[in-house]
């Protein structure tokens, strides 16, 4: 059987229903391309008693670990909840196609964390993703899920590429907004939610340029039309 595990926002996010399998399980993988973690491979292993191996995108793609699942129990251990990202969800199908069983174990994610902001969830719009640029790669197109949803006043929640830090990103933020002539205010950053490192800040783009030293994971969250309520809570964050 497979299990899709999800281990919350922090090392011991991780239900108690979700440990229990994980502990007898006889092959973990932790899937370790769609976020930076805040804690170790070694921390995890000190949690679940078991030793763990690391699955990068390849590897998870590849479905070896669903034939693996015919013979003996497996996890996919995922940070977050598990179907956050739609190669979750294919493995789910593979496995129908297969005839294994399958099994889901949910758990908190960012996408729970950010009702932190005092942003309301309903308002949020299509969830986009920033990916890191390279010199003959600098794509921009996760800007157009933005200014959709500011046409119905709705908040942009943007996830950041693993590895890409906080400086680079603000720039490709800003270089990208005004090539969609998209004018930002203020963005909400979230720093390591879930955690006891977990910060949030309201600010210009220009008073960002100052800080130093993101943790990471982070998010950056582009405010649609906000509630009052939204706002007195936002600016307690400055």
């Amino acid at each position: 059987m497979l299990y899709l595990i999800g281990l919350g926002l922090n090392k011991e996010g991780i239900s108690k229903e979700g440990l229990e399998i994980a502990k007898r399980c006889k092959q973990l993988y932790l899937e370790n391309y769609t976020v930076d973690f805040p804690y170790s491979l070694r921390e995890l292993e000190e949690i679940i008693e078991k030793d763990i191996a690391p699955a990068d995108r390849a590897f998870v793609e590849g479905l070896s670990f669903v034939d693996e699942a015919k013979k003996k129990d497996v996890a996919l251990l995922i940070y977050g909840s598990p179907l956050t990202a739609t190669t979750h969800i294919t493995i789910m199908d593979e496995c129908k196609k297969s005839d294994i069983k399958v099994r889901v174990i949910y758990s908190a994610s960012i996408l729970d964390a950010v009702a932190e902001t005092g942003l309301q969830l309903y308002k949020f719009g299509k969830i986009t993703s920033m990916p890191a640029w390279k010199p003959s790669f600098t794509p921009t197109s996760f800007m157009e899920f933005v200014k959709e949803n500011q046409s119905i006043n709705a908040h942009s929640l943007i996830l950041i590429d693993i590895g890409l830090n906080f400086e680079d990103a603000l720039e490709q933020l800003k270089k990208s907004a005004e090539e969609h002539k998209i004018k930002i205010k203020k963005i909400v950053l979230c720093q390591s939610l879930g955690t006891n490192k977990k910060r949030i800040f309201y600010r210009t783009l220009e008073e960002l340029k100052e800080f130093d030293g993101v943790r990471k994971p982070y998010c950056i969250i582009i405010p649609g039309k906000l509630h009052f309520v939204e706002e007195e809570i936002l600016e307690s964050f400055n």
